[in-house]
């Protein structure tokens, strides 16, 4: 055993008691963030705005600090990226993070001096939980990989501004530097599939133990190695032990990595995003992440359901219960208050608090009152894949509403297959029941004869990838929504695999 791999140990050992010392004492921890963020922010612009000086407690915050979403925020936001000190928060950000979904604008978001390294932090903290669990830190002394976007910086009122995930390339640990892969010549390649073939290039003799990334894009890369090597990424690099990766739920693609690598490999979940490093997997045989109670961002949930009414009810970490759908609210060290992230969670766990992620909470189909969600379509497809031996690239569901000779509606999933199913119909009959079984709206649509079950529509190798790079969003951080309310999507798609 290494001299780095020993200090790893030993430094995870210290990291994952910390770590239990806030985790223990959930509420106390929130409201000592709470305090801090209050106090920090007091004679900010938004600060004056809202009479933080006033806040004594939640209940006076949520009074005077309404819920907004990135729109709401904007002409704040705007001023920031103007170069105007004290809006949001004490100074002028460290970055602006610019970040776009695949069917909105840009978004740029502040990162300060205060949250910067809590981002850092977090990633570095799930690895040495991982050390802490496992004992094993051989890895630390193979190369490691983050697929990733471009680390370039354009500058705007002095204010540097890129992706989050190259901003965060800046801060790699020097002890982890001569480790990293790709280099930075190569990750600056701006086209993702020039890029991925690069990273091929330079990887292919590496001793690669560490690989990070969203699924779908280290899915691409694994492709390219094979193809390039002709040999399975597990014997291409035989020390290949630890997948890290964010952003989807990875069980959809687990089969077709286990067929790639040729064996299982330990993984870690993240939940980062531009706004915050929401959580990670402490546990390997615990469902769900540890949510970052002690990174200088306060949670509010609401009930997802009720969202939309006037003044939902918010909630403090506290009040929250098991297996409920909450939209989760954020203040933060970066200046976003009140903030609505986009993003529905449901607690797996209270002791310790730990998440998973169930969707979006404008990427839903209820189109008939269904009220049809994220995790119930992947747990749907998981369940089929099981059944039928089948494996995915990717998929998307839509509402069919306008159907052929007045037939009655129905849902139509888009899937691109790597490995297909012999019977399309019983898959796709198969699948509707398990839809039925989690969703008790839509099951009453089908049984009622409001809705006709489910259509599977298989598309072409390669759909979604045209798809998204026909709007600029191949590689890097970019998903695929899962969930539409509308057909812009699923229109699209289909008009590209005509």
């Amino acid at each position: 055993m290494s001299i780095k791999s020993i200090g790893a140990k030993v430094f995870a050992k210290i990291i994952a008691k910390r770590i239990n010392t806030w985790a223990s004492n959930p509420i106390k921890t929130q409201k000592k963030v709470f305090d801090k963020l209050i106090f920090e922010a007091k004679d900010t612009s938004f600060g004056k705005d809202h009479a933080f000086r006033q806040i004594s407690s939640f209940d006076s915050f949520a009074k005077q600090v309404p819920i907004r979403d990135y729109e709401e925020l904007k002409g704040y936001i705007d001023r920031v990226v103007q170069g105007e000190a004290n809006v949001l928060w004490p100074g002028t950000p460290l970055y602006i993070a610019k970040t776009s979904g695949t069917t909105s604008g840009a978004k740029h978001i502040p990162l300060t001096k205060a949250s910067m390294p809590t981002h850092i932090e977090a990633a570095r903290n799930a690895i040495l939980c991982y050390i802490n669990e496992t004992g094993r830190a051989d890895f630390v002394n193979g190369k490691m990989i983050f697929l990733q976007g471009s680390p370039k910086m354009t500058q705007k009122n002095g204010i540097q501004i890129g992706r989050l995930s190259g901003i965060v390339a800046h801060f790699i640990p020097a002890y982890l530097q001569k480790n990293r892969l790709p280099s930075m010549e190569t990750n600056c390649i701006s086209d993702w599939e020039t890029k991925v073939n690069a990273i091929v290039e330079e990887t292919k003799g590496e001793n690669m133990t560490v690989i990070s990334g969203i699924p779908s894009w280290v899915q691409m890369y694994f492709e390219r190695l094979e193809s390039a090597t002709d040999k399975p990424v597990g014997s291409l690099f035989k020390n290949f032990s630890l997948f890290i990766y964010g952003g989807v739920n990875y069980e959809p693609y687990r089969a077709k990595f286990n067929a790639l690598i040729g064996r299982n490999v330990d993984s870690i979940e993240l939940y980062p995003a531009s706004e915050g490093f929401f959580a990670f997997q402490d546990k390997q045989e615990e469902k769900g992440m540890l949510l970052q109670l002690n990174s200088g961002i306060f949670y509010e949930f609401v009930v997802a359901t009720s969202f939309f009414k006037k003044n939902p009810r918010r909630l403090t970490i506290g009040e929250v219960k098991l297996g409920v759908n909450y939209v989760m609210i954020i203040s933060t060290n970066a200046g976003l208050w009140g903030y609505n992230l986009g993003d529905t969670v449901e607690f797996t766990s209270t002791h310790p608090y730990r998440i998973i992620v169930s969707g979006r909470i404008k990427q839903f189909i209820s189109a008939f009152g269904e009220h049809v969600i994220g995790k119930e379509v992947e747990q749907a497809i998981e369940l089929g894949m099981k059944k039928h031996s089948f494996s995915i690239s990717e998929f998307t569901v839509a509402p069919k509403i306008v159907t052929k000779e007045d037939a009655l509606p129905y849902h139509e999933w888009l899937i691109e297959f790597e490995t297909e199913p012999k019977n399309l119909e019983k898959v796709a009959a198969d699948i509707d029941v398990f839809m039925q079984e989690q969703n008790s709206y839509y099951k009453d649509l089908i049984t009622g004869n409001v809705l006709q079950p489910l259509k599977i529509t298989k598309l072409n190798r390669g759909s979604f990838n045209s798809f998204m790079k026909s709007q600029g969003k191949l590689g890097g951080q970019n998903k695929v929504p899962r969930l539409a309310n509308d057909r812009k999507i699923a229109d699209a798609l289909l008009k590209r695999n005509a």
